[in-house]
């Protein structure tokens, strides 16, 4: 069984996910780690430096919280930068590419299953459910 702040441990007892903890065990850039669940949406954790791909998800809105550094959201009209202790969602069906000048450690919450560059499927692609 996973322990995390969602689910105690068999035995009882209840455990914080600790994001720095988390984050020290991911040594790959974009390839996210599920901490948590709640419900049929998972937390999941990931280093990124460099430009991901752009992407949409048809299905589903993403939210993304920067634990540390600075995210650049881009989308087709615009863009948005995220520092530490800032969050934004992006809403479903809207194309959008990642990137970061520095590494920067992120939160992204979204349903189970959604794979991370939507449509697309290219050398980002990660599998699904990956805990850490």
């Amino acid at each position: 069984m996973i322990t995390t702040a969602t689910h105690p441990a068999p035995s009882g007892s209840y455990r914080a996910v600790n994001l720095a903890d988390k984050l020290s065990l991911l040594h790959e850039q974009w390839s996210q780690r599920v901490v948590a669940e709640i419900n049929d949406y998972q937390f999941k954790i990931a280093k990124v430096e460099g430009d991901f791909v752009w992407h949409a998800h048809a299905e589903t809105d993403e939210a993304f919280l920067v634990v540390a550094g600075e995210l650049r959201l881009e989308f087709r009209d615009g863009a948005v930068t995220l520092r530490a202790g800032e969050m934004f969602v992006v809403p479903r069906g809207v194309e959008h590419k990642p990137s970061a000048a520095q590494e920067t450690h992120i939160l992204v919450v979204e349903p189970r299953g959604v794979v991370n560059t939507g449509a697309e499927h290219n050398e980002r692609t990660q599998p699904n459910d990956r805990w850490v």
